[in-house]
């Protein structure tokens, strides 16, 4: 059996320091150079294959420059692709997870030595700053040795336990299931898109990924280190194309195993609408794993340390501008400290620098024109329910240069039912709601149709051991920020409408990409 260290997260950068801040711009320097502007095909079978149109990726802080391009794939693309990824799936069975997992660990390792190209390259595509660039690289890299190690307690003849029965052998073996389509989000192009493909894949599957069309560069840049890790032609194919066309076809198809999919709600219903159809041929039931957003809270209570409670609030409502799944959307304050809290939460985002993600601004742009008329529609709508605090506008623009920038905004009194407290903006866009005391604030907490995460300001042990059981959330966090979910140590996923809590980074996630077979041999 390969021997490896046991898993430990990856190390941030810490970018107080001037060596990182100099070395993370000779990065930038180095990948303006070398990848901007680059374009990348698709991937099938191994085989760089260009199309006759292409996507453009647009510097969502300068929006006159093109970052660069790939390929647009087509429906015969995608048949291709699937197709190609069924013949790999017969040889990549059978190799074992030791050998898979050798993959997954080069890769690793190549990721590791690119850490800051990587970082520097997201900070051009889709604006984040050095930080939020950093984590994401390092959780990418997470996703690698974690779903690695995961992999070896599934290999061979009783990975699960059985029951003793005299005069027989029993025994469960896990076997992967076959092609699956993975479709990825552009808010974490480098860690989500890998982890989505490298934990089935370690499982012995084939992979077609689809990643974001704003994204296509990162995605590229990651995908060219997994082959050069060492995975077989057909394994993994690259297929970056429009979600309706492309996405459409793949999770409708009948030779489609499994589907894994992060991204808006909307679009994940759809998905689990047509997946759930038998189409002509087909012989399996589909598996669908779903992430689909949040709209997340965190209550402050009376009893909180009030400054923990507002930089708490502050980095989990404005990091990479709110566009997280898991971001802060919604503050809940109790009524007696309603005040306080509040007057600290606006002074302290009145603080945040705009700019771009390449001058490690606190808040950037948002990510494209989509995103941007969204969340000033958004705003508009807040105008009219509730006391704007902080913020409001959409300027577009930043030291002279065009881009989707919107400015850190916070509602007070917002009414718990409101549209802007209720239904995902994703979008640096805060509603602050006073609650009466700690069983409506929790109640408020729960008043939404998602399920992600939350979090809990208290020091009131009854009030967080309630919280435990009773705030429906996926992932929880007490006293302190409620994102930064780290690989092995808070596995991640929600439930109600924020997906199907697959738990991303757990002990079981691979499951979701094997069945079971029971042997029995009666001697």
């Amino acid at each position: 059996m390969l021997k490896i260290q046991d898993y430990r997260p990856e190390s941030f950068i810490d970018f107080t320091q001037a060596d990182n801040v100099v070395a993370y711009q000779a990065a930038l320097k180095k990948v303006r150079t070398e990848l901007v502007g680059k374009h990348y095909p698709l991937i099938i079978d191994g085989v760089r294959v260009d199309t006759a149109e292409k996507l453009e990726s647009i510097n969502p802080c300068d929006t006159s420059e093109i970052v660069g391009s790939t390929a647009k794939a087509t429906v015969d693309d995608a048949q291709k692709a699937l197709d190609g990824a069924w013949k790999a799936f017969e040889s990549w069975k059978k190799w074992t997870p030791d050998a898979r997992a050798r993959i997954l660990l080069k890769a690793s390792a190549l990721l590791k030595a690119r850490r800051l190209e990587a970082c520097a390259l997201m900070s051009i595509e889709v604006g984040k700053n050095y930080a939020e660039a950093d984590v994401e690289v390092a959780e990418a890299i997470d996703f690698l040795e974690y779903y690695a190690r995961s992999a070896m307690k599934y290999s061979g003849f009783g990975a699960a336990e059985t029951t003793w029965y005299a005069g027989e052998e029993n025994g469960l073996m896990f076997m992967p299931i076959g092609v699956g389509v993975s479709i990825s989000p552009w808010n974490f192009p480098c860690a989500i898109y890998l982890g989505m493909l490298a934990a089935p894949i370690v499982a012995g599957n084939c992979v077609i990924a689809k990643p974001a069309e704003d994204s296509g560069l990162i995605a590229g840049f990651v995908t060219d280190i997994m082959l050069e890790a060492g995975l077989p032609a057909g394994v993994l194919q690259f297929l970056p194309g429009v979600g309706e066309e492309v996405g459409e076809y793949l999770t409708t198809h009948a030779k489609t195993r499994f589907i894994t999919f992060t991204g808006s709600r909307g679009v994940g219903l759809h998905i689990n609408e047509v997946a759930a159809k038998v189409q002509p041929g087909q012989k399996w039931i589909k598996k669908v794993i779903l992430e689909l957003g949040g709209k997340d809270g965190m209550i402050v209570d009376e009893t909180a340390d009030i400054e923990t409670a507002v930089t708490a609030a502050v980095q989990g409502a404005f990091g990479f501008n709110g566009q997280k799944c898991s971001a802060m959307s919604r503050l809940i304050v109790v009524d007696s400290v309603y005040d306080e809290v509040v007057n600290q939460f606006v002074e302290r985002a009145g603080k945040l620098k705009v700019g771009t993600g390449e001058d490690n601004a606190n808040v950037t742009a948002v990510v494209n024109e989509e995103s941007f008329e969204k969340i000033g529609k958004y705003i508009g709508i807040g105008k009219g329910e509730a006391k704007l605090l902080l913020g409001g506008e959409t300027p577009g623009e930043h030291g002279g240069k065009q881009g989707y920038y919107v400015q850190p905004t916070i509602f007070g009194d917002v009414p718990a039912d409101a549209r802007i407290a209720q239904e995902e903006i994703f979008g640096p866009v805060i509603s602050v709601i006073r609650a009466r005391d700690w069983q409506d604030a929790l109640d408020i907490a729960n008043s939404t149709e998602y399920g992600l995460t939350g979090g809990v300001c208290s020091r009131d042990r009854a009030r967080l051991e309630q919280a435990r059981n009773e705030f429906e959330a996926g992932n929880l966090y007490f006293n302190r920020k409620i994102t930064g979910a780290i690989v092995g140590v808070q596995p991640f996923g929600g439930y109600n409408m924020s997906g199907t809590d697959s738990k991303a980074g757990g002990p079981d996630y691979l499951a979701n990409f094997m069945q079971l077979k029971t042997v029995t041999e009666r001697w």
